[in-house]
């Protein structure tokens, strides 16, 4: 008797945050003037702020093999490893306006934001 195993087409895995298209030009943006060796841009969630965790978004020079990773149009977005449970389901937009520009993130894993918005908690 012979069996048969046929294996399953691999499904993609949906990115751990998604990105607006603001998000993915200012991306784009910062690669354009990236400094050399740059591969991409890295976010990750630091111990820091009033609540404990904060957005961190840094230029990376090499990948982790932890580390997820986001192609976009304009460059490749790094996810920290250690960082990506804290992140699942998130989305990174880019806002400007007359007084502040910065990426800023809807994390439904946030339990509670510092008063100034700078940290949170999970």
């Amino acid at each position: 008797m012979v069996t048969i195993t046929r294996q399953r087409p691999a499904r993609e895995r949906p990115a751990a945050v998604i990105l607006t298209d603001s998000a993915k030009a200012r991306i784009a943006t910062l690669m354009a003037s990236a400094p050399e060796g740059s591969i991409g841009v890295k976010l990750s969630t630091p111990r820091r702020g009033c609540s404990g965790l904060a957005y961190s978004v840094d230029y990376v020079t090499s990948a982790s093999p932890l580390d997820e990773k986001i192609d976009t149009p304009g460059g490749v977005l790094f996810i920290d490893g250690g960082s990506v449970l804290y992140l699942v389901g998130s989305t990174m937009d880019w806002r400007e306006d007359d007084f502040q520009a910065g990426f800023v993130f809807t994390n439904p894993n946030a339990k509670g934001t510092c008063g100034c918005g700078e940290s949170f908690t999970v």
